[in-house]
């Protein structure tokens, strides 16, 4: 994954790798030591599919993904493994054709139910084109236990460090807090601010739950929702600052570090040296670090200087009043499509997984599974660009054979390829959260290992090649020739979304309660990082060819109104944490004209 600039590189996730490799040697092993070959290749389909889904988000979240995929693509074996028991000709051409309308119907649903329905789709898809003997309930059952397995490896640390995600997460927010002060009144200043909202934007995420519920005090949560709730406060101040637009001392843009410090100890929140000029946690005057005229300064300055929640013992009750923070207002839901786009988008993935059944007929006759599978992992337009994604796929699938390929050449040892399976389940990880290309490299080597193990030992490997690009062709035609402004209407909708956002930050944040002016500034940023992503999406996919305007005219006119809607909410912000100030109100203004679509 590349880092935009300015941005810490994201560091290679050295534990999914190993959970990788843990989940998809496992059952391999287990299978050969027990004489059981073929249920555990199909568990490790199972981890397989797994891993691809494995994240580093709260453990809830993981375990809740997980199992809705899990469930999914053993329906979906079941499907197709009944279909193929049945013996009629075409009943596995109906079983992948019901099973992609239904996986298209959800898919724009959202993230969970999008991966719900691939997977749905893919178990149909290896159902149908595996002949496993054994009763029929047996390949399902399997299956669940490779993903089990993964659940297992990715939840257990759960039972020692239950909090650690969430303390994370606000912790970044506080470094990002710093960046964005050090960046003040520099060039790098807005795109610092969009990393802080973002931070922000995620810490909202990973607390989900936590931020209704009720919580004893002098617990870890406890002490994570207290920092948080300054998080939150110290997000609408930074801004504040940063849309001031002057440079900041030393000792005002390492606050948020010390106030970090201050609420989660022991948390590697600071890096502030203590030989550093900068005043202790005492709340007196002449430990105040930020001695300024302005009110984002004041405000900073009164943020720090506040003593640590629950400093003092609390007598025992039989509940602790749940605190009013805003942010435990959830977002309203948002599909990125109207339902004519979900039903032509599951009529086109129909079209495109049945074309590619017939292909696969046609060129390979049984266990032709490998088309209608690339056609389930390719057109996925929620996960991003088509052709990048088709493009990745093929680039991916090309290393992936040429790896597997090399490994046989040297040897053929059961136990070895196994090992080959750990190494590129670990590759398949670090590849999920990097670049898709190097996960379809992983995926596409271990995808042979486990057909080998199956008994089917022909030599596929240019085969699988010509028939991935195929599929990306069938798709990329299908989707420039029927559907070629997708991605631009779903950047259209999200912009208009955001725009709105921003508009009701700025009309009702005068009048709202903390709680509900945190809640419209989440809600109003959130819209306006998902539309620049989909602007960015819809930038990624080549317009219809001799379509007048073209790409390069239609969709960037888009990035002015988002960027305009930013400093009007960063206006906003400044307004309210400087309200006594009357010419605050005047950017506000100037600000909004900017924000029309067009006029």
């Amino acid at each position: 994954m590349k880092a935009s600039r300015g941005a810490p590189l994201t560091p290679v996730p050295l534990a999914a790798a190993a959970r990788g490799a843990v989940a998809l040697a496992v059952p391999l092993l287990v299978g050969v030591w027990t004489g059981a070959v073929v249920p555990a290749v199909i568990a490790g389909i199972g981890a397989l599919w797994g891993v691809s889904q494995d994240g580093s988000d709260p453990y809830r979240l993981r375990v809740r993904r997980l199992g809705c995929m899990g469930g999914s693509a053993a329906l979906g074996l079941l499907a197709g493994e009944l279909a193929l028991r049945c013996g009629h000709p075409a009943a596995v051409t109906v079983c992948l054709g019901a099973t992609a309308l239904l996986a298209g119907a959800v898919s724009l649903r959202g993230r969970l139910a999008s991966v719900s329905g691939m997977h749905l789709l893919l178990g149909a898809t290896v159902g149908s084109g595996f002949p496993v003997p054994g009763p029929w309930w047996q390949p399902p059952l399997a299956l669940l236990a490779g993903v089990a397995l993964v659940v297992v490896l990715s939840a257990t640390p759960w039972l020692w460090r239950r909090h650690a995600i969430e303390r994370a997460a606000v912790l970044a927010v506080y470094r990002a807090a710093s960046e964005a002060l050090s960046a003040a009144g520099s060039p790098e200043a807005e795109a610092a601010r969009r990393r802080l909202t973002a931070a922000l934007d995620d810490a909202h995420q990973v607390m989900g739950r936590h931020l209704t519920g009720r919580e004893r005090p002098r617990t870890e949560l406890g002490a994570v929702r207290d920092a948080f709730d300054a998080a939150v406060r110290l997000g609408e101040v930074t801004s504040a600052l940063v849309w001031e637009g002057r440079p900041l001392p030393r000792r005002v843009t390492d606050v948020p570090l010390l106030v970090a410090a201050r609420l989660l100890p022991d948390g590697g929140a600071t890096a502030v040296s203590p030989a550093a000029d900068l005043p202790g946690p005492a709340t007196g005057p002449g430990a105040d670090p930020c001695d300024g005229v302005s009110p984002g300064v004041l405000a900073l300055s009164e943020l720090y200087a506040e003593p640590v929640p629950h400093a003092e013992p609390v007598p025992h009750t039989r509940s602790v009043r749940a605190r009013p923070s805003g942010v435990a207002v959830r977002l309203p839901a948002y599909p990125w499509h109207g339902r004519a786009a979900q039903a032509r988008y599951a009529v086109l993935l129909t079209v495109c997984v049945l074309v590619a059944q017939l292909c696969a007929e046609l060129l390979h006759g049984p266990r032709g599974y490998w088309l209608p599978m690339t056609v389930a992992f390719v057109y996925k337009p929620d996960f991003g660009p088509v052709p990048r994604r088709a493009l990745h796929r093929c680039a991916g699938t090309v290393l992936g054979v040429a790896a597997i390929g090399t490994v046989t050449l040297l040897t053929t040892d059961t136990l070895v390829l196994i090992g080959a399976v750990a190494a590129f389940g670990a590759l398949m990880a670090v590849g999920v959260r990097h670049h898709y290309a190097l996960a379809t490299t992983g995926l596409t080597a271990i995808v042979f290992v486990l057909l080998d193990m199956l008994g089917d030992h022909r030599a596929l490997y240019s085969a699988r090649i010509l028939d991935t690009a195929l599929a990306a062709a069938i798709v990329l035609v299908a989707h420039f020739a029927l559907w070629p402004d997708s991605a631009a209407g779903r950047a259209a909708a999200q912009t208009e979304a955001a725009l709105a956002a921003a508009h009701r930050y700025r009309d009702l944040a005068a009048d709202a309660t903390p709680a509900q002016r945190h809640a419209l500034r989440r809600t109003a940023y959130h819209r306006l990082a998902e539309a620049r992503r989909a602007v960015a999406h819809a930038d990624g996919e080549p317009g219809r060819p001799g379509r007048r305007g073209g790409r390069k005219r239609r969709l960037p006119d888009r990035e002015d109104p988002i960027a305009s809607a930013e400093r009007l909410c960063d206006a906003v912000s400044a307004r309210n944490v400087g309200a006594r100030r009357a010419a605050s109100a005047l950017p506000v203004h100037r600000c909004t004209g900017a924000c029309a679509m067009g006029g």
